[in-house]
């Protein structure tokens, strides 16, 4: 018994009418008519009683309008069920989900239309932005951290280089060193985030080894100590400034690699796709 034809009925039991059912679908009345003649020919009976005022259901179409509504709210509440399943959470780091990427976007959609995609920010005491919580599906990130079950795949890397005010001293060399920056305060990063991320965000060495600069969560705020406190930062390239910053690639920094992951024991085809998907797009 088609899931249809039970809907057509249900709402036509409950207006007591077949006109104001067919509107309430969005259809005519002479298909809706001829779908309910169909229901009651294929199970052998008559459920409704028609006349100029309207219809009401027999024995037999109060029995099947129970069933029916029961039927219908099971099948409503697997499609939202699968609707969820189908929902796909992608990690970013805070002010980062343009890394994603127009291409990417576009090749997912077409290899996956049927999948939502939602985005989580996350930001830097987590540079796997939920996976290990359970709160994304992958993650759109960059390394280096502690990749302990973790799967990643290298997507570009990036030149690191030092953000400073446009007006300063070190702004109109080509390249620099880290060690031209070393008496700058070096803005810093939360207690407890990963080892390998905050060394290499504190420019290779070891916190407590550069002046202490405000601690930062979000490249916003790591550029707004940059122009208010004239801090130390490096960034990748390619991280739109505002104005009265510029960048000055460093010379002796290893470059930042972008990269997707996601936990290793959780993979499944979507993920695989996803990653997929992102290797070809930034080929």
């Amino acid at each position: 018994m088609e899931l249809r034809l039970l809907r057509y009925f249900v709402t036509v039991a409950e207006e007591r009418h077949f006109g104001r059912a067919a509107a309430r679908l969005h259809m005519t009345q002479p298909p809706l008519s001829r779908a309910i003649r169909q229901l009651e020919n294929d199970l052998g009976v008559v459920l409704l009683l028609r006349s100029a005022a309207g219809v009401e259901p027999t024995a037999a179409g109060t029995t099947l309008y129970v069933e029916a509504r029961t039927l219908l709210d099971q099948a409503d509440r697997a499609r939202a069920r699968v609707t969820a399943a189908a929902t796909f959470t992608v990690g970013t780091l805070a002010d980062g989900a343009g890394e994603a990427g127009s291409r990417l976007a576009a090749a997912f959609r077409r290899r996956h239309p049927e999948v939502s995609i939602r985005f989580r920010e996350a930001d830097f005491t987590d540079p796997t932005t939920g996976l290990r919580a359970g709160l994304a599906d992958v993650a759109l990130t960059r390394s280096p951290f502690d990749e302990t079950g973790i799967s990643v795949r290298v997507l570009r890397t990036d030149p690191v280089g030092l953000v400073l005010r446009a007006g300063d001293p070190l702004a109109g060399r080509e390249s620099l060193r880290l060690a031209d920056a070393a008496d700058r305060p070096w803005f810093q990063l939360p207690e407890g985030t990963d080892p390998l991320w905050r060394a290499y965000w504190n420019g290779a060495a070891p916190p407590g080894d550069r002046p202490a600069g405000p601690v930062v969560r979000t490249v916003s705020e790591c550029l707004q100590a940059v122009l208010w406190n004239g801090s130390a930062g490096i960034a990748p390239l390619g991280h739109a400034l505002p104005d009265g910053l510029t960048w000055v690639p460093l010379s002796d920094m290893p470059p930042s690699p972008l990269v997707v992951a996601w936990v290793t024991g959780r993979e499944n085809p979507l993920i695989r796709s996803f990653a997929r998907i992102a290797v070809e797009s930034h080929r």
